[in-house]
């Protein structure tokens, strides 16, 4: 049994198709159908139904996930505290955060948290949503910070993670002058955010539930905030932006609304970490927040 075959158990289950599975995983995509089928083999059950269109999880496969993310979590936490506890490893808070976050908000939110109680050492990892999730539930992180809509049901399972709201945001629908809003006729040009973006899953449910005062004709996405900021900047359509992202470019006159605030999303900025205890430096810092 080798811990590599649960991570891989447990992108396949999120992927649903073996080729993406494998890319996630940066691996070949016979080595890792290799490695599903020995835990397949060492579990004594087949965890998915394989087809022309992908894999599903079987009802073995079902039970085992919950398992396996789990024990991959403990695992990993186990391995970082003996080497704490070896001396192998700094005192070191570990966090993923999505990439504008990491880029506006945390510096300044890090420095008022070790106010009175310096921090040693922090380590940050930047990435889309989906793969700063997946670094949470394999236990490569302690803490999760992302934006999360405050009607949107939990991104966690309550019974398995704590969140804290530490903040807020807002985004905002944001166009360039050039197109601007008062001469927007028929389809606009709509700078959206792909799927695997925490931001785009908060847009994308918005938008269904009622239709914008001009039909948005998708041209272009982008799991990164700061892309679309810079498309709306070169007058290419309009985007929903965070406030805290692009409040210079708005006060200059650079982007300008291209619905009224009524079309104003309103977020949250979250904390999350397992329920499973964490390292007592970790505890006494979530602890202060």
């Amino acid at each position: 049994m080798e811990l590599i075959w649960l991570e891989d158990f447990a992108a396949l289950a999120e992927h649903g198709t073996f080729s993406r599975a494998a890319e996630a995983r940066h691996v070949t995509q016979p080595a890792f159908s290799r490695r599903i089928r020995a835990l397949e083999n060492w579990m004594g059950a087949e965890l998915f139904e394989r087809s022309v269109h992908g894999a599903n999880l079987t009802d073995a496969g079902r039970q085992v996930l919950g398992g396996a993310r789990d024990l991959t979590r403990r695992l990993q936490q186990l391995r970082s505290e003996a080497q704490e506890v070896a001396g192998k490893a700094a005192r070191t808070l570990q966090f993923a955060a999505t990439h504008s976050l990491s880029f506006t908000f945390f510096p300044r939110w890090i420095r008022r948290a070790e106010r009175g109680a310096p921090i040693e050492a922090v380590r940050l990892l930047s990435d889309s949503m989906a793969n700063c999730e997946q670094m949470l539930l394999q236990g490569q992180v302690q803490f999760l910070l992302c934006h999360g809509d405050p009607h949107a049901s939990p991104l966690f399972e309550p019974e398995q993670f704590h969140s804290k709201v530490i903040g807020s945001d807002v985004l905002q629908p944001l166009i360039s002058p050039a197109l601007g809003p008062g001469d927007a006729t028929g389809a606009l040009p709509y700078l959206a955010y792909s799927a695997d973006s925490g931001l785009g899953r908060i847009v994308a449910a918005r938008l269904a539930s009622r239709a914008t005062p001009h039909a948005l004709d998708a041209l272009f996405s982008s799991h990164l905030a700061a892309v679309l900021m810079s498309m709306a900047l070169e007058n290419k359509g309009v985007a929903w932006l965070p406030e805290s992202l692009a409040e210079a470019e708005v006060a200059d006159g650079a982007l300008v609304r291209a619905f009224d605030q009524d079309w104003d999303i309103p977020l949250q900025i979250q904390l999350t970490r397992p329920k499973a205890p964490l390292s007592d430096f970790a505890e006494a810092f979530w602890a202060r927040l």
